[in-house]
């Protein structure tokens, strides 16, 4: 056989494209390359190598970095599976699925998703990739193998299925020990719009990652950081709106009685108290947080409206046009309302 003679009625074609040039054992097989075919063009010196038990790439030289990354996908498919070749995808955030639930994460995902607080693929020893925990797979090679109870759904990146943002970061951030390099990575997510801080809190604290002092503290710098940019932005939808002046940062006291609460904005003519709740980034969105639940059910006895804004209802314009829409028809809304309970203010 010389290296012009066809292999099969399904010729090996179009190498060019990745998914023709990096191929499985069985997809060899099903071209018609018997097992002792494949090893003979593996040999040194020969027109082939093996990139993972498994897989191999149909040429010689280094890999790139899309094909390590087809490759690692390659290599989690079950061995009586064929990966299918993905056809024309009318939604970019919805996959195919050539490779079952398997997915890029950790840092050659985020950058893929285009992060500059990480490597580049070329320059990445490992590329880790996400699988259900059932499966029975073996780090080896470039590839480690992350595993998870439940797999979240990916997203299309370059044709490749691609771990959300809040997911890759989360992973990336439990083999990170260097404080700054955790702080500069969780800051880029939020102020990079990859992910809002409650989704990337959450993806932290269902990794058991709240535990380690270096990632509670970055978490706390990034919402102390969100809290000060949504507090500039509330002083610029007052101006902007041409809202009543409250009082700003002020502490609300009934008479003799107990503090019930701070709160960033209040109008006592009206009876309508603004608070910026970062607090919600580090709760599920689906389970109420009880403290401002009774916060806000003891205002409401007292007659105090209390909105409460978190920094992604005031991050861009529209937002803010739409969150000044609310306090103004509040403050319109009080005067349909009865007295409200004499309370104290005092300053923050």
């Amino acid at each position: 056989m010389n290296p012009n003679t066809p292999l099969s009625p399904r010729p090996l074609h179009h190498l060019s494209d990745i998914r023709h040039r990096v191929l499985s054992t069985r997809q060899l097989r099903e071209h018609g390359v018997t097992g002792s075919v494949t090893a003979e063009r593996c040999r040194p010196g020969g027109p082939w190598q093996q990139l993972l038990p498994g897989v191999f790439l149909l040429r010689t030289g280094p890999a790139t970095s899309e094909e390590r990354l087809h490759a690692a996908l390659m290599y989690t498919v079950p061995r009586d599976r064929v990966p299918r070749q993905p056809g024309p995808v009318a939604d970019r955030d919805t996959p195919p699925a050539p490779y079952g639930q398997a997915m890029i994460t950790g840092p050659a995902a985020l950058a893929l998703h285009r992060f500059t607080s990480v490597p580049s693929l070329l320059s990445l020893e490992h590329i880790d990739v996400l699988v259900p925990r059932t499966r029975r797979l073996r780090a080896t090679g470039f590839v480690r193998l992350v595993r998870a109870h439940t797999v979240p759904r990916p997203k299309l990146v370059t044709g490749l299925p691609v771990a959300p943002a809040a997911r890759a970061v989360a992973d990336t951030v439990a083999r990170l020990t260097d404080p700054q390099a955790v702080r500069r990575l969780l800051a880029e997510a939020v102020r990079g719009g990859h992910c809002e801080p409650s989704a990337l809190v959450r993806e932290l604290s269902r990794a058991r990652l709240l535990s380690r002092p270096h990632v509670v503290d970055a978490v706390d710098a990034l919402l102390a950081e969100g809290r000060s940019f949504a507090e500039g932005r509330l002083y610029d939808m007052v101006r902007e709106h041409a809202l009543p002046a409250p009082l700003w940062n002020v502490d609300l006291r009934l008479p003799g009685g107990p503090c019930l609460g701070s709160v960033d904005a209040y109008w006592p003519d009206h009876g309508v108290a603004v608070e910026i709740d970062v607090r919600a980034a580090r709760q599920d969105g689906e389970v109420p947080w009880s403290e401002p639940s009774r916060k806000r059910e003891y205002l409401d006895r007292l007659g105090i409206a209390l909105i409460r804004l978190t920094p992604r209802k005031l991050r861009d314009d529209t937002a803010l046009e739409q969150q000044a829409a609310v306090v103004r028809t509040a403050l319109v809304a009080s005067a349909d309302h009865g007295p409200t309970s004499y309370v104290v203010v005092l300053p923050r």
